[in-house]
């Protein structure tokens, strides 16, 4: 006898759980970033080589399912789950590299300074380890940055924000699939 109920019941709770948990990281459907409640719009495993890195996830203010929708909308949170260890040349390393791959030499020159800043914060993390959280919260015309819930760190600029966010959703993203993830995809 076929069990409809069941079915569904096992339908939805497969639903429900990939929604919120990626590579075994529980990510929650809404969070608050300046005042305004924003929902998760995707998320995904950064690997490298075949190591997996982090978890990434975006939260928006409503979904959006390409970069332009995404980039127009603020706040908006990156965030990142660690799977492993990664020290702080290591995390300032995959920031440049993830620029120069997104943003012409001009873009990169008006934003040298805020770049600068951002790796000054990332290197005052040392090591970050596994089950650490990294956020990027672009509101009120900043970014600020955040290890674990606290805030390590603001650099002003719109421009600089859209850069960075290029790192995970540009042309030539840190990685295809993840930016697909990403976007909802």
């Amino acid at each position: 006898m076929f069990n409809y109920t069941g079915m569904m019941l096992g339908l939805l709770f497969t639903v429900a759980a990939s929604a919120a948990e990626i590579g075994s990281v529980r990510l929650d459907d809404k969070v608050n970033v300046g005042g305004q409640e924003l929902v998760l719009n995707g998320a995904g495993v950064r690997t490298r080589v075949v190591f997996k890195v982090y978890v990434a996830s975006l939260y928006l203010p409503q979904k959006a399912t390409d970069a332009q929708g995404a980039l127009a909308k603020a706040p908006r949170r990156i965030q990142l789950n660690l799977l492993r260890m990664l020290s702080a040349d290591q995390l300032v390393d995959a920031l440049n590299e993830g620029l120069a791959e997104n943003n012409t030499a001009s873009e990169l020159a008006a934003v040298k300074a805020q770049v600068d800043q951002l790796a000054t914060i990332m290197r005052s993390f040392r090591d970050v380890k596994e089950k650490d959280i990294v956020t990027l919260d672009f509101v009120d015309g900043a970014t600020r940055v955040g290890l674990n819930g606290e805030t390590r760190g603001s650099v002003p600029g719109e421009s600089f924000n859209q850069a960075l966010t290029r790192v995970w959703l540009g042309e030539r993203p840190v990685q295809a699939d993840l930016k697909k993830a990403l976007l909802g995809g």
